[in-house]
């Protein structure tokens, strides 16, 4: 039962390292509002990295973001924990393949290779936690400066990248507690009660009695 798990579990943690690589590049994090406007002559479209604009004519141009350090701290901050995510994906990917009972390697240690697993299960759950305040952190943003009615900028609305990062977010979190319930739940099964040792020490104490004082109910004679 505990490979399923562990099976599953990957397969959750390695979709949602995807999903963060489809998320990240994706050009509509954030997009111009039509509420209020008669006339829209144009779309502005942006994400972490540039910024896009789009004509009605469908005619489309995107600039980067010309300077880091100019950049608002919110965006600075997303841009740090979408790479974390990435990271810690990829250690927790290996990590789980290593630690699976069903792979060959590190052996038929299972207690290290469940440990190994747990290892990758907290990955999973980093990932998952800096996936989701990155994209919660961004579309605080977007709704703060929607609902301003003082905000005198571009006002935006919320994007498909930020829905595939939430997804993504979920996913990973479900496969790091999957695989740490299933090293926790192993772990408890495994454990023998204290009392049965004993009981069965003294089981195997008064059988190696019984069976001496049996060899010493016979005399010498008895061998001859």
């Amino acid at each position: 039962m505990n490979a399923i798990v562990e099976g599953f579990a990957l397969l959750l943690g390695f979709l949602a390292w995807v999903m963060i690589g489809i998320a990240l590049p994706n050009q509509y994090w954030k997009e111009s509002t039509v509420e209020g406007n008669v006339i829209t002559t144009s779309t502005i479209y942006e994400n972490l990295w540039m910024s896009c604009a789009t004509d009605s004519t469908g005619v489309h141009n995107c600039r980067d973001f010309p300077s880091l350090l100019a950049l608002d701290g919110y965006i600075q901050a997303s841009r740090a924990l979408m790479i974390a995510a990435i990271v810690f994906g990829s250690f927790a990917i290996v990590a789980t393949l290593a630690g699976m009972q069903c792979s060959k390697i590190g052996g038929e240690n299972y207690v290290l290779k469940g440990r190994i697993a747990t290892i990758g299960g907290v990955f999973f759950l980093m990932q998952g936690l800096c996936t989701m305040i990155a994209v919660s952190w961004y579309a605080a943003n977007i709704t703060q400066q929607f609902f301003d009615q003082f905000y005198p900028g571009t006002k935006y609305e919320i994007g498909e990248g930020l829905y595939i990062g939430w997804a993504s977010a979920i996913l990973a979190i479900c496969g790091g507690l999957c695989l740490m319930f299933a090293w926790k739940n192993k772990m408890s099964h495994n454990k023998i009660p204290y009392p049965h040792q004993s009981t069965s020490r003294r089981h195997m104490i008064s059988t190696v009695g019984t069976s001496q004082s049996n060899l010493s109910y016979y005399g010498r004679n008895a061998y001859v």
